[in-house]
């Protein structure tokens, strides 16, 4: 599409607190209790209680329900609750159905939530092993007999193609790679806390899908985390001050599937995210030169060039460039290659403690961050504000 209907969603709701677990390799504990542990620390962040809460918004992937965790939590009476599908593409869509909850008067207090045992118990890098017959399914066959068993190989064919379009090699990969740790370790939460990494110890990490290498890829994370949602003037009387959710936005491209787009006419780049920067950019009168801080997911490192190329923060191609040249600070928690893989909701909670002031690796005088979902995916976006910018 090229015409939206009028966007009123900007600026009548905020992100009023956030919780975590521990990020780990082994947590110990049932994904239920994970997610418990997160929601309780994100209402005791914002200074609300259990009761306080009458909407719940997960990922069709979490095996916690919402009335579950509801019920474990000691929420009572629910009037919304959500989920969305398409992995890590749902992380700020979350957001996004707690904001028109919330706007739409449905529900007062959403908490959006994930969590899961992805490194202990399930490992989402290992690949498709067993797959009951689905209509979207079918679109695999087209890859699985091939070997493309993996999401690190799904990424890979693009990847490829993109450095030869633009004449590039595996090192431009490495840029992001080695940013993101280089936040990582300083953050006491990452797993890559106090180890950096140098671009010859990128290149030196083994093959996982050529030209994808060990370090171009996330982490395999135990953990949960919480995100708060409820009205501005209502957040303003809570414990924290709130970022406030200025656009929100989901994309699909033409010829989407789930990561095998690859019948597309060009797969250099990710026409589902420029759907949804095209509506963040309309929608909020914004654009990338008003941006203070990105929270890009990381899952690969390529789809990093290729989203900030997307959303218009630099040209086709440049993006290595840009990143190595530090232009914009990003992913300052260590992101999913530095800090955790939780499906990107770690990094809504990074752009969070930004625009509070409490980040590890504060950026001076954050007002405004963008932060994105899965790619290669049906994604979604979030710009998120200090109270009155």
């Amino acid at each position: 599409m090229s015409i939206w209907a009028k966007d009123v969603l900007g600026g009548r709701a905020a992100v009023a607190g956030i919780g975590a677990t521990e990020f780990s390799k082994d947590s110990g504990r049932s994904e239920l209790k994970l997610a418990v542990e997160a929601v309780r620390a994100a209402l005791d962040d914002a200074g609300l209680s259990p009761a306080d809460v009458d909407g719940m918004v997960t990922f069709t992937m979490d095996t916690s329900p919402e009335i579950t965790v509801a019920q474990a939590a000691g929420i009572g009476e629910l009037s919304f609750y959500s989920r969305v599908h398409y992995g890590g593409g749902a992380a700020c869509a979350t957001v996004q159905q707690a904001a028109l909850a919330v706007a739409a008067g449905v529900a007062e207090v959403v908490v959006c939530y994930r969590a899961f045992n992805e490194r202990s118990g399930r490992r989402f890098g290992s690949g498709v092993q067993h797959r009951e017959p689905s209509a979207e399914g079918a679109a695999l066959g087209w890859s699985l007999p091939f070997g493309l068993l993996t999401p690190a190989s799904w990424v890979a064919m693009a990847a490829q193609r993109y450095l030869y379009a633009y004449g590039l090699t595996p090192e431009a990969f490495g840029h992001v790679a080695v940013s993101g740790r280089r936040y990582a370790a300083t953050n006491p939460a990452a797993y890559f806390h106090g180890r950096p990494i140098t671009l010859a110890e990128h290149a030196a990490s083994r093959w996982i899908a050529e030209p994808l290498r060990l370090l171009d890829c996330c982490q395999e994370t135990d953990g949960g985390q919480a995100i708060v949602v409820t009205g501005v003037e209502r957040a303003r009387d809570l414990r924290r001050p709130p970022a406030v959710i200025l656009a929100a936005a989901q994309g699909a491209g033409r010829a989407q599937e789930q990561m095998t787009s690859f019948y597309r006419d060009d797969i250099t780049g990710l026409p589902e995210t420029g759907v949804v920067a095209r509506q963040l950019w309309r929608t909020s009168g914004l654009g990338p030169a008003d941006i203070d801080v990105a929270i890009i997911y990381d899952h690969f490192t390529p789809f990093v060039l290729m989203q900030l190329e997307e959303f218009g923060f630099c040209g086709s191609g440049e993006a290595a460039a840009f990143v190595a040249a530090d232009e914009l600070p990003l992913n300052t928690h260590g992101g999913q290659l530095g800090e955790a893989y939780l499906h990107g909701m770690n990094g809504i909670a990074e752009a969070v403690r930004q625009l509070r002031g409490t980040s590890v690796n504060q950026t001076q005088g954050a007002a405004r961050a963008l932060v994105t979902a899965g790619t290669g995916v049906p994604t979604s976006a979030l710009l998120l504000g200090v109270d009155g910018v």
